[in-house]
């Protein structure tokens, strides 16, 4: 028997014992051991090409390791299917801040040429997240890594395309979509962030033309935080009930510095509580007002420009400004004409790009559109029925309020890296979200290559899948659109259950960020502790709020428990006789606990304690309560086995005469190593999901009787 060092150091092990999972194959469900007749499928919601680890994927990675983990010691065919996704506005961000350094443009460069680039910039950047993966022990099965923009990837999203567009659910129209002038594209309202500002809400005062009454007020004012705006505007909307303004509805304003009639409307979309409950009406760059525009047939005068500059069908004086530059000159003018009534401190939202954080301006443009209507409904269904579970159940409202008050998917970008729409002429690409929608089945091989395959596929084997875990941001990008995606196009679900993992904050309860320093990187904290102590850090916290604020105390907590188990283990071993060695074999079952006799009151309670963690954690994970099941295992080990067992077992281990002890001090003896041998191999193997490298590590040096190659293939107890 090969004895343990006196002290675990995760730098020497970590490493060697990785290499020994991949070496034995086992992370591919085809080279797992025995009939496995159960199949259980996670796929990993593929991070960017252009990302790091960063605390969310490590902790998303360490709940699905833990699921991945379990089930296959529970004898599944368990494929946990890694991948990237190509991010097509964050990967052409970051190619074109390398070029600016160069002092160049991707138009300087031309679109071929840029794109042979970006694939450059992938193939030495592209991975580095799933190799940080392995780093924290991520069991994937590697081989079949899939990308968004592989061949068979690109032919599933041009079939999804084609069979959309032929049932007349892809359409082109003009409409109003956010539009970011920095990375000159269109983005949905999911691809939007938002940042609070400080700002003013203006009334400006426009007068009234009178036809129909007697009314005798000689303006109808508004307030606005858009002021620029206003050179587009086509109306002055109230609410219907607004008894304030019944008088005016149907009457003529003269927009001020446009000098042009424009109608009073009442519009139900208006809030009288806003300003003076009377606001203006700029069709072209107004989502709301856009839709106000459709129902009253209202002319589009677009005065902001794809550049985010003040557009030409402005008054001359105001063309070519920046938005800021224009706002200034408008409420000068407004203020010297006597038109501003007055200004108040506001705060609102603005919204801004995603990925460069520019702000977003709303403007007319061409796009593709998927109708949604029928899509929306056809997601609803298989959660009301709950073939599609969420975890925690409470998202589902937010999923149900998404889809009743959807809006048609604008599909197009007006970038270069991607998916080119494929229809001839375009030059446009598909929204990534569009391409990560099919991720579930496409990389499983859909579409199949044939409806006559001579052996099962991939697509046979492993769909659909079993459990998603992600984030609750994503839900309505991306989990929804894999629904009705998958229900649409396979006819089946996607996915069975929907594990909506926690947000990490810093301990002050603020979005980590690396930019602004307040960011934890994994990578330093397994340098520092080690994966498992990391892991055990991570899956601790895990307790069903729905905010975690990290602790880094928690992983300094993992690092003494992996060296309690590694000193537990040094005793167990070093108490080992070799007589004893010709039944470790049996105690690897649960019913090794029914051959021991003659136990003590002590052995009895280890070993109910044993038993009754057991059921505990798979309750516990079977309900993704990670959290809890690790906390239960921790406090048997630590307390029930290290504290109270173990010392009892030394009492118990004694003898009189070592040479020549009683038979019924040497059986005794013999029963109190087994006992100790069975709490520690079955401890390992409920430990293992949790804290896979120190568990492990033992296992390999444990002198077991028909041993398994790895420990990530023992039985897990039942």
């Amino acid at each position: 028997m090969e004895k343990l060092a006196k002290t675990y150091n995760p730098k020497k092990v970590e490493n060697r014992i990785y290499q020994l999972w991949q070496k034995s194959g086992f992370f591919n469900p085809d080279k797992l051991p025995g009939k496995r007749k159960r199949v259980f499928t996670i796929v990993i919601p593929p991070p960017n090409i252009t990302g790091e680890l960063h605390l969310g994927h490590a902790l998303n990675a360490v709940i699905q390791d833990i699921l991945i983990r379990q089930k296959r010691m529970a004898g599944f065919k368990t494929l946990w299917l890694p991948g990237i996704d190509h991010a097509g506005i964050a990967t052409q961000n970051v190619v074109e801040k390398e070029l600016k350094k160069e002092g160049k443009t991707r138009f300087d460069l031309g679109r071929e040429k840029f794109i042979k680039r970006i694939w450059k910039w992938k193939r030495k950047y592209g991975n580095v997240i799933l190799d940080q993966l392995k780093k924290l022990g991520a069991s994937c099965d590697w081989s079949r890594t899939r990308f968004t923009l592989d061949p068979d990837y690109i032919k599933a999203v041009e079939t999804a395309f084609s069979y959309y567009h032929k049932k007349g659910w892809i359409y082109r129209g003009k409409k109003v979509v956010n539009w970011c002038p920095r990375c000159q594209t269109s983005l949905s309202d999911l691809e939007l962030e938002y940042r609070e500002e400080k700002g003013k809400l203006w009334y400006i005062r426009y007068p009234l033309k009178k036809q129909k009454t007697r009314n005798k007020k000689q303006f109808i004012t508004v307030a606005t935080t858009r002021p620029e705006t206003m050179l587009g505007d086509a109306a002055v909307a109230v609410n219907p009930n607004d008894k304030r303004y019944k008088d005016l509805v149907g009457e003529k304003a003269i927009l001020p510095l446009v000098n042009k009639k424009i109608p009073i409307i009442a519009d139900p979309l208006v809030d009288p509580r806003f300003g003076t409950g009377a606001v203006k009406i700029t069709p072209a760059h107004d989502l709301k007002d856009f839709e106000i525009s459709q129902r009253h047939k209202l002319t589009l005068v677009q005065v902001i420009n794809e550049e985010g500059e003040i557009a030409k069908e402005a008054p001359s004086s105001y063309q070519g400004l920046s938005i800021l530059a224009a706002r200034q000159k408008v409420v000068e003018d407004l203020r010297k004409l006597n038109f501003l009534e007055k200004t108040e401190d506001y705060t609102y939202q603005i919204p801004q790009c995603y990925r460069c954080k520019t702000t977003i301006e709303l403007i007319p443009s061409e796009q593709w559109f998927l109708k949604m209507n029928q899509l929306a409904k056809l997601a609803q269904k298989p959660v009301k029925e709950s073939k599609i579970e969420f975890y925690p159940k409470s998202f589902e409202k937010s999923y149900f309020n998404w889809l009743k008050n959807i809006k048609d998917w604008c599909i197009s970008r007006q970038i270069w890296w991607g998916h080119k729409i494929p229809l001839e002429g375009e030059k446009d690409v598909l929204d990534t979200w569009f391409s990560s929608a099919l991720w579930p089945f496409a990389t499983l091989g859909w579409p199949p290559a044939s409806k006559r395959r001579a052996k099962k596929s991939d697509l046979d084997k492993f769909y659909p899948t079993d459990i998603l875990s992600t984030a609750r941001d994503i839900i309505n990008l991306w989990v929804a659109r894999m629904i009705f995606s998958a229900l649409e196009l396979t006819k089946k679900i996607p996915f069975r259950k929907i594990y909506i993992h926690p947000t990490v904050l810093t301990l002050a309860g603020k979005r980590m960020s690396k930019s602004l320093g307040i960011g934890v990187d994994p990578l330093q904290l397994i340098e520092k502790y080690g994966a498992d102590a990391t892991r055990f850090g991570i899956a601790w916290q895990l307790t069903g709020a729905q905010d975690v604020r990290f602790s880094e105390d928690h992983i300094v907590a993992g690092k003494k428990f992996c060296n309690k188990i590694w000193n537990a283990t040094r005793f167990v071993l070093a108490n080992k006789p070799t007589r004893i060695n010709a039944d470790f074999g049996s105690l690897r079952s649960q019913r090794g606990f029914t051959r021991i006799k003659n136990l003590t009151l002590a052995d009895k309670r280890i070993l109910k304690a044993l038993n009754e963690t057991i059921k505990s954690i798979n309750k516990n994970l079977e309900n993704f309560r990670f959290g809890q099941a690790l906390h239960k295992l921790y406090h048997f080990f630590w307390h029930d086995f290290c504290d109270v067992y173990i010392e009892e077992s030394k009492k118990q281990l004694q003898t009189t005469n070592y040479k020549l002890p009683a038979r019924g001090e040497a059986r005794q003896r013999r029963q109190t190593t087994r006992v100790l041998i069975c709490v520690l191999l079955t401890s390992l193997r409920l430990l293992h999901p949790f804290i896979p490298f120190i568990t492990e590590e033992i296992y390999q040096k444990l002198p077991l009787e028909n041993k398994k190659k790895c420990l990530m293939i023992e039985d897990w107890p039942q």
